[in-house]
């Protein structure tokens, strides 16, 4: 029998294919990057077992769980599992903790395919608390800065721009605000946490130890940054990224109009344009108390009209005038005031080829 495995630095790092046995409803809740999901058992005959558990002790439940797992059943699992061994034989199995339901996918592998596959021990929680650690001790022992700016400034063009930044809102796949929201939904909290923890622990072992991410609130839409981050990001010092309003707009226009729109149309087909144009006024009704009854009411009708320009003819001019008001009226205003109640940690203001500049050469004076 195959010996289990728990240097989990190593399969991180070096994305080791892994089947996840546990319940689909476990799954879903939260799991690795990249992981497939071949259960033992179904989320009905999971909770079956652990009512019979419960009722009539362990041997029962095993006894119910093998007659559930059975014929035909039980040949298409093991197909399915035999498959992904086959097709990755540098993977590994695993359940939640390294028990009873990894050992009967690893036993009937042997048993029934011939197949020797290894499975990680301890299993999804031990693998889930060796990132939690790594994400904490990132915290405590790396160096941090916040990269700040006005709405539409470029941040995460920048962050891209730097081996040691961290993109938070594409690990969520949300852009931060309130129009943030993308057309393929969000990850699991869960999901969110594993695969920043995963970006930390890929450029640390590349000798990163200083990182550049964005000034960010505790929700990144659904998505709630790791505590000890969030607490860190409270002191960390920052450079405020800078560029004219002209700029700004342009770089609004092609992320939350044309991008997301392509997005939309992408994933939704003939009803893409319809869900992203009901995306943006719902959007913009998210913020109407924010905003105040004439002001949403004047911003709204600019946005209808630019979105129905957009059907008619695929223009997106028109979108720029409801941009502009967003930023002068609400956007600015609310930045501005977060630059003062920060400035005592800002230590560099420039745009971005200047930012960029400061940044590396920062990185390499603390290297």
């Amino acid at each position: 029998m195959p010996i289990d495995i728990t240097d989990y630095r190593e399969i991180f790092l070096n994305d080791r294919p892994m089947m996840d046995t546990r319940a689909p409803i476990e799954f879903t809740k939260g799991a690795f990057p990249g992981v497939v999901n071949l259960p033992l058992m179904t989320d009905h005959e999971r909770q079956r077992v652990g009512t019979c558990y419960k009722q009539q002790g362990q041997q029962a439940a095993i006894v119910l769980g093998h007659q559930l797992v059975s014929g035909a059943i039980k040949a298409e699992r093991i197909q399915a599992w035999a498959d992904f061994a086959r097709a990755h034989p540098e993977g590994y199995l695993y359940c939640f903790r390294g028990g009873l339901r990894s050992q009967i996918v690893q036993q009937w592998l042997k048993d029934e395919a011939g197949i020797d596959y290894p499975r990680v021990g301890g299993g999804y929680k031990a693998m889930r608390t060796f990132l939690l650690d790594t994400l904490e001790g990132a915290v405590a022992e790396c160096d941090f800065v916040l990269l700040g700016g006005m709405t539409g400034i470029g941040k995460t063009e920048v962050l891209h721009q730097l081996a040691n930044g961290l993109d938070l809102e594409g690990h969520a796949n949300h852009r931060g605000s309130s129009f943030g929201k993308r057309a393929s939904g969000q990850p699991s909290n869960i999901d969110f946490e594993n695969r920043l923890a995963v970006d930390i622990l890929k450029k640390r072992d590349r000798g990163i130890a200083r990182f550049v991410l964005e000034d960010e609130n505790r929700m990144i839409g659904s998505c709630a940054l790791p505590l000890p981050l969030y607490q860190g990001m409270q002191r960390f010092p920052m450079v405020w990224l800078e560029d004219g309003l002209e700029g700004r707009i342009e770089r609004i226009l092609r992320d939350y109009v044309i991008d997301l729109c392509a997005e939309f149309v992408a994933v939704h087909g003939e009803d893409g344009f319809a869900r992203f144009s009901q995306r943006l006024l719902e959007s913009l009704n998210n913020i109407r108390k924010r905003l105040g009854g004439e002001r949403h009411q004047r911003l709204y009708q600019l946005l209808e009209a630019a979105l129905a320009e957009q059907a008619r003819s695929g223009s997106v001019d028109l979108h720029r005038a409801w941009i502009e008001g967003l930023l002068k009226e609400y956007y600015d205003p609310m930045y501005a005031f977060q630059r003062e109640s920060k400035g005592a940690r800002i230590e560099f203001v420039g745009e971005q080829a200047a930012v960029l500049e400061y940044l590396r050469e920062r990185a390499r004076q603390r290297g």
